[in-house]
């Protein structure tokens, strides 16, 4: 299990994560614009989700409003593997936007 200040170290790499207080699950939230986009953004990470074996908190609200939170619930805490699934779901979404001109 990574610990608090491990996981801050993470957080270098996936800076649009953020640290719970607990210091046991990040979050990243995403205002997608519309309801399609969410559902797509999903979609999306339950493709790397299944591909990974590890499989993230998704919450739609309002709509347009998704939050993801990432932990290892088999440790109770962080993992590497959160991390590697951060920075994949940073890619789809930065591979989203630059073919969108946003």
């Amino acid at each position: 299990m990574i610990g608090p200040q491990q996981a801050a170290d993470h957080l270098a790499a996936t800076p649009q994560w953020t640290l719970d207080e607990s210091g046991k699950m990040i979050s990243r939230q995403f205002n997608t614009g519309n309801f399609v986009k969410a559902v797509k953004l999903i979609q999306q990470v339950a493709e790397i989700a299944e591909t990974e074996q590890h499989h993230p908190d998704l919450h739609l609200t309002g709509y347009r409003h998704l939050r993801i939170d990432l932990t290892t619930h088999a440790i109770g805490g962080l993992s590497e593997n959160d991390f590697i699934i951060a920075a994949k779901i940073d890619a789809i979404v930065d591979q989203g936007n630059s073919t969108q001109g946003s």
